[in-house]
């Protein structure tokens, strides 16, 4: 009872949604450009052994490589800039620049370095990911309160022990926070890579349906790429409540 208090309503607008598209795409009967969700789900099922023997799974691995790669640089770069004036001044800056550059305009580039390779979709994936994480990483290590700091130095810490005692256990919920937004970019960032150039994949199954006009079968991918994202999104968000059991929640 209390998960449909919870997401009732948003259940609710969500079905009626698919109603309305229902109903709008039947009366178009537009289906090569808007499909209606049964049109979706019978090409899911008809696709089903491609779509989720050859193609979900090179795009997860994708997603699963490219997120281990994007948490390792990015908690790195976040302490490395935590403890030092000097790399932060010079890290940072370049750190928000990258985020002004399109994707898109650089994944055909990693392309022409990587080939089709799963490396030039990887690369895509953790220019898009490790934004979150390391900012939202760095901004908690630099949150820890001052008095804390100066109570542990008056019982004789070390800057080690303030480091791995007061500093990383005070910045655990602003890396999931991170993470979390992380993890839902992943799949976006999968997808344009494999859309430039791969052989297979989500994304480069959906383009290869767009170039023979099937309006269904380039929904089928999209719809199984926001599934994913949402289970991965949930799954974080469980081993966040698991880890932070303190912190009070609705």
């Amino acid at each position: 009872m209390k998960w449909i208090h919870k997401y009732g309503a948003s259940f609710c607008l969500i079905i009626l949604l698919l109603v309305f598209w229902e109903i709008g795409a039947e009366l178009l009967d537009l289906g090569f450009i808007l499909p209606t969700p049964t049109d979706v789900i019978v090409k899911i099922w008809g696709l089903k052994e491609p779509l989720f023997l050859e193609h979900l799974p090179a795009t997860f691995l994708i997603i699963i490589v490219g997120l281990s790669l994007s948490i390792f640089f990015g908690v790195g770069m976040a302490i490395w800039m935590s403890v030092s004036r000097t790399v932060e001044k010079t890290l940072y800056p370049l750190i928000i620049s990258s985020q002004t550059i399109p994707i898109i305009a650089l994944a055909p580039i990693f392309v022409l370095w990587f080939g089709y390779s799963i490396w030039s979709k990887v690369v895509v994936t953790i220019l898009i990911t490790f934004f979150p994480i390391t900012v939202n990483t760095y901004d908690g290590l630099k949150a820890t309160s001052k008095e804390y700091k100066e109570m542990l130095l008056t019982m004789g810490a070390s800057k080690k022990d303030i480091f791995f005692k007061l500093q990383i256990p005070g910045c655990v919920p602003y890396f999931l926070s991170g993470l979390k937004v992380a993890v839902t970019l992943s799949v976006i960032g999968a997808a344009i890579g494999e859309w430039i150039g791969a052989q297979a994949g989500l994304g480069y199954f959906s383009r290869r349906m767009m170039t023979q006009f099937d309006g269904a079968g380039v929904f089928a991918p999209i719809v199984i790429l926001s599934l994913v994202g949402i289970g991965l999104f949930l799954i974080v968000t469980l081993i966040e409540k698991n880890i932070l059991k303190w912190r009070k929640t609705d």
